[in-house]
């Protein structure tokens, strides 16, 4: 007797996903040139001098293969994802496009319907309208957003904005690429990682901005190491991470300790080990503070009700980051 045939996995259709997916940071940098000093997760264009009261617009865009093999699910978590460097930006998302490549022949209409009403459905959480997009016949499904958002020129967040003296805070925990790596090889089900991925950071930025903090940035494919090599390097500081206080999702060590470390992980790690003092630092932990993130939280030069303060930045040191 045949039974019912096995669910489609998403994820077995994609080569990595979500953060772990993206181009080494080294590459990035090679191919952005100088501007990789200072640049953020977003692009903001400041109104003219002489105009107050006008908005900046805040530009960002973000494309994922499935980190998730439920379709619905990966879009909530593609258009969050999207929105994060909007809300690093201290800016909140008005106007999305949709950025799909689907291959059309392998895996039909109906999941990339559920695909996109998830970044529908996410985009509404963020009150954000999507005007239509762009879709591709590929070999591989990606999907994410274009994301235009506004903010107030006054009261903004900027990775360049760091200075020594000021506690360092995340308001997710890490562990979201190992956790995905494993369920894309085994098919086991994380649902913390899923809420932490679709979460919006929209109530973190308000925070922040209403606390008075001036730098931040989105823990994204860079991992936490990365974004904090980003600011430092930015704002000519060094960052000090107090590793026991980096918390993580349940089943995190565990992955990372049983070899479910995705690619992506293994290029932030070497992007940043010549810049970073790890001390007595064993390579498990390394990697997961490197650790590629799709939809991370935020990190904050401050501190904000509910996130735990991981570290600080102090003046500009022989290595750009301190784990210890």
């Amino acid at each position: 007797m045949i039974g019912p045939p096995a669910p489609l996995r998403l994820t077995r259709y994609a080569r990595g996903g979500g953060g772990a997916g993206r181009l080494p940071p080294a590459v990035l940098d090679r191919l952005a040139g100088p501007a990789a000093e200072t640049h953020g997760d977003a692009a903001v264009l400041l109104p003219p001098a002489g105009r107050p009261g006008e908005h900046a617009v805040v530009s960002a865009a973000a494309f994922c293969a499935p980190v998730v093999d439920d379709p619905y699910d990966w879009g909530r978590i593609a258009a969050a994802d999207a929105f994060s460097p909007v809300y690093a930006a201290g800016g909140r998302p008005v106007m999305a496009l949709n950025l799909l490549t689907w291959p059309h022949a392998a895996l039909g209409d109906d999941l990339a319907r559920e695909v996109l009403r998830g970044g529908r459905d996410g985009a509404a959480a963020a009150g954000c309208v999507i005007a239509g997009g762009h879709g591709a016949d590929g070999t591989e499904p990606t999907y994410g957003l274009a994301v235009t958002g506004v903010a107030d020129p006054g009261r903004m967040l900027r990775p360049e904005a760091g200075v020594p003296g000021v506690p360092l805070s995340l308001t997710k925990p890490l562990g979201l690429g190992v956790l995905n790596a494993r369920h894309r090889a085994t098919g086991e089900a994380f649902p913390a990682a899923v809420a932490a991925m679709t979460r919006l950071n929209a109530a973190a930025s308000g925070l922040a901005l209403a606390g008075g903090v001036a730098c931040a940035g989105a823990v994204g494919g860079t991992g936490l190491l990365g974004q904090l090599y980003r600011i430092a390097r930015a704002s000519g500081v060094t960052a000090v991470v107090e590793a026991a206080a980096v918390p993580y999702l349940d089943g995190a060590r565990a992955s990372a300790r049983d070899g479910f470390v995705p690619p992506g992980t293994h290029h932030n790690l070497a992007w940043v080990a010549d810049r970073t003092d790890f001390g007595r630092i064993a390579e498990d932990e390394r990697l997961l503070l490197a650790d590629a993130q799709t939809s991370g939280g935020l990190l904050l030069a401050g501190e904000i009700p509910g996130a735990p303060v991981i570290g600080e930045l102090v003046p500009r040191g022989e290595a750009l980051l301190v784990v210890r």
